[in-house]
C-alpha cells in the first residue's frame, strides 16, 4: 500500500503540530495533497479508471473546502500552508 503509518505520521510531523495531530487542518490538507498526487500518477497510467477519477474529484473537493476554511480563519496558517506544499488555489 502506498500509505503506510509511518508515512502519514511523517506527513503529519512535516505539516501538523506533532506526529499524532491528525486534526491540524493543516495536516489533513497534507494528506489529501499526498493522496492526489498518488492518484493523479495512477489516472496517467489508467485513464479510464472511472473510479478512481471520482475518488479523486471529491478529494480535491475535501481539500478545496479545508482551504477555504483555513482561508476565513486564519489567513497566516493558510499561505503558510499553501507555500509549503506548492499549491495554487
Amino acid at each position: 500500500m502506498y500509505l503506510t503509518p509511518e508515512i502519514k505520521k511523517d506527513i503529519f510531523k512535516k505539516f501538523g503540530k506533532s506526529e499524532f495531530d491528525s486534526g491540524s487542518a493543516e495536516g489533513q490538507i497534507a494528506l489529501f495533497t499526498h493522496r492526489i498526487k498518488h492518484l493523479t500518477e495512477h489516472l496517467k497510467i489508467n485513464k479510464k479508471d472511472l473510479v478512481t477519477e471520482r475518488s479523486l474529484v471529491m478529494l480535491v473537493g475535501k481539500r478545496k473546502k479545508l482551504l477555504n476554511y483555513l482561508k476565513k480563519k486564519e489567513i497566516d496558517r493558510y499561505r503558510a500552508i499553501i507555500k509549503k506544499l506548492n499549491i495554487r488555489k
